[in-house]
């Protein structure tokens, strides 16, 4: 089980992760949530105005944000119609900041799972109900560092075939550990 999660009955799952497993999992979720950031205009600790909060209306000039933050009409990469990137604007304006909310508290439920651990690897046992927090924590480390790699479909043969001097090689390694990670916690869930 080291690495990879397994079911612990009932939709929960389980992973043992070293020391350095650990850590480094650890720190890649700090690291995005210093990526997200706490949005545009900070956090409010008034509920009114953060209910009536708006978002930003431009995409990030950052790939990696760009990916995780992607417009919601016109397809990725291609350049729109003026129409199309003021409805994705309008759209932007109204859900970017709760989705980067949602994003910082996948992380930051991973982070805390990890500081149960005590800084010492062991079993991380995590309940049915945080296990999608779980799978989105996964999901945006993984879209992070595919942009920052710049990988398309064809890249994963090239990817296992890197030799060890490429300066690619840890993230290409991170990206493939969290795929496996993403790939046993769904199965972990479906048992």
């Amino acid at each position: 089980m080291a690495g990879l999660f397994e079911s612990a009955g009932g939709g929960s799952a389980a992973i043992v992760l070293d020391e350095l497993e650990a850590s480094i999992l650890r720190s890649l979720e700090v690291q995005m949530l210093e990526l997200i950031g706490p949005g545009p205009g900070g956090e409010s600790d008034d509920p009114l105005a953060a209910l009536f909060a708006e978002g930003p209306t431009e995409a990030p000039a950052d790939p990696a944000l760009a990916r995780l933050f992607p417009d919601a009409y016109g397809e990725p990469g291609a350049s729109a119609d003026s129409e199309t990137r003021a409805m994705a604007g309008e759209f932007r304006r109204y859900t970017e900041l709760d989705l980067r909310a949602r994003k910082r508290d996948d992380a930051l439920n991973v982070i805390k799972a990890l500081d149960g651990l005590g800084g010492e690897g062991g079993v991380v046992k995590v309940p049915a109900a945080e296990c999608r927090n779980w799978l989105g924590a996964l999901n945006d480390l993984r879209l992070t560092l595919g942009a920052r790699l710049e990988v398309d479909e064809d890249d994963d043969e090239t990817f296992y075939r890197l030799p060890d001097g490429d300066p690619r090689k840890p993230l290409v390694m991170a990206y493939l550990w969290l795929g496996g990670m993403q790939e046993s916690l769904i199965a972990a869930m479906a048992d």
